[in-house]
């Protein structure tokens, strides 16, 4: 059993989620030449990244992975978009991505989770927590059907789920802090991130945990 992982930059990888996700990964990237595939295997992670999720002329791969994206949520397969990731699922559903109103939202910062994701899966527990933050591009319409989870005091589509298998997250509860400091954030947000650090792996190893057995799951019941 693996997990597709789309990875946009060599210095956006999977962070913490290596080890917390107890399913095997096989990391596509596409900036190196490899191909986006058409279909996931048994779940699928698109990671962030600096381009704008409709940057086409400067990632030449957005298309296939927005279409890859469109076909995992359609098809029922266990899928996760962190911030690129959760913007270029926003476009492929129909939903919509732009510039920011509110500016840069970067560091560690605060992400509330909404009633509706009492039940979550993934974020049923969360309540309040800190999240490493780094973008300025925002999710301003969610697709049609889209169930709001979280939300931030500077952009309030945080999170949210669209059926019962794929989510949509701003923040990037996989970045450590070493991920974040080569990130070339200001020095004062680095050590900000690193103080942090306990409370990130308290508030996103149960969600990696819990979208791994989402795969495992779905591929016992599909078998």
């Amino acid at each position: 059993m693996r997990i597709t992982v789309i990875e946009h930059e060599a210095g956006a990888g999977l962070g913490y989620f290596e080890d917390w996700l107890g399913v095997d990964a096989h990391v596509v990237r596409p900036y190196l030449g490899e191909e986006v595939p058409s279909h996931a295997e048994d779940g699928l992670i698109v990671l962030g990244g600096e381009a704008s999720a409709w940057d086409d002329a400067g990632y030449p791969w957005l298309p296939a992975t927005r279409e890859l994206l469109r076909v995992s949520v359609a098809d029922g397969t266990p899928t996760l978009g962190i911030c690129l990731g959760a913007q270029l699922m926003t476009i492929a559903c129909g939903g919509t991505v732009e510039r920011g109103g509110d500016g840069l939202e970067i560091g560690a910062r605060e992400v509330v989770a909404l009633p509706e994701a009492a039940a979550d899966a993934l974020l049923g527990a969360l309540g309040r927590a800190v999240a490493v933050q780094y973008h300025q591009d925002a999710m301003t319409v969610l697709p049609d059907g889209a169930v709001r989870l979280a939300g931030s005091a500077q952009y309030p589509n945080q999170a949210y789920r669209l059926g019962d298998r794929a989510w949509a997250v701003q923040f990037h509860p996989e970045a450590t802090p070493e991920i974040f400091a080569a990130w070339q954030a200001p020095e004062e947000l680095v050590v900000e991130v690193k103080e942090a650090e306990d409370d990130l792996v308290a508030a996103w190893r149960p969600l990696a945990s819990a979208f791994g057995e989402v795969v495992r799951t779905s591929g016992r019941s599909t078998s």
